[in-house]
C-alpha cells in the first residue's frame, strides 16, 4: 500500500528557509514524476514543483527562482527546498506523484511569519 510522509515543516520568518522532505513507500517511486503540492484554507490544493525519474525539473511561477525540488531515487525520497519565504507561501505541504496520484499523507504545515 502506498504511503507518503510528510516532514520539515515549522515556522519560518519572511525570507527565511525551510527544507522538507517526503519518504515514500509502495509507489513504485522510480518510474513515477513526484511533486510537490500545497493547500490552504478554502482553496484548492495546487502543484508547486514536479520532478522526472530522470531529474527534469518544473515550477509554479509563485516558486520559480526561489524553490528547488529533488529527488533521492536511492532512497525513494523527494525534497523542496524553498528559500525567500513569503507569507503567501504560507500552506500544509504535500508531496504525491504527478500522475496517478495516491492517497495523500497528513502533510506538512509551513507558516511563514512576518
Amino acid at each position: 500500500q502506498a504511503q507518503l510522509v510528510e516532514s520539515g515543516g515549522g515556522l519560518v520568518q519572511v525570507g527565511g528557509s525551510r527544507r522538507l522532505s517526503c519518504t515514500t513507500s509502495g509507489i513504485n517511486f522510480n518510474s513515477n514524476t513526484m511533486a510537490w503540492y500545497r493547500q490552504t484554507p478554502g482553496r484548492q490544493r495546487e502543484l508547486v514543483a514536479s520532478i522526472t525519474p530522470g531529474g527534469n525539473t518544473a515550477y509554479a511561477d509563485s516558486v520559480k527562482g526561489r524553490f528547488t525540488i529533488s529527488r533521492d531515487n536511492a532512497k525513494n525520497m523527494v525534497s523542496l527546498e524553498m528559500n525567500s519565504l513569503q507569507p503567501e507561501d504560507t500552506a500544509v505541504y504535500y508531496c504525491n506523484a504527478k500522475i496517478n496520484l495516491r492517497p495523500w499523507g497528513q502533510g506538512t504545515q509551513v507558516t511563514v511569519s512576518s
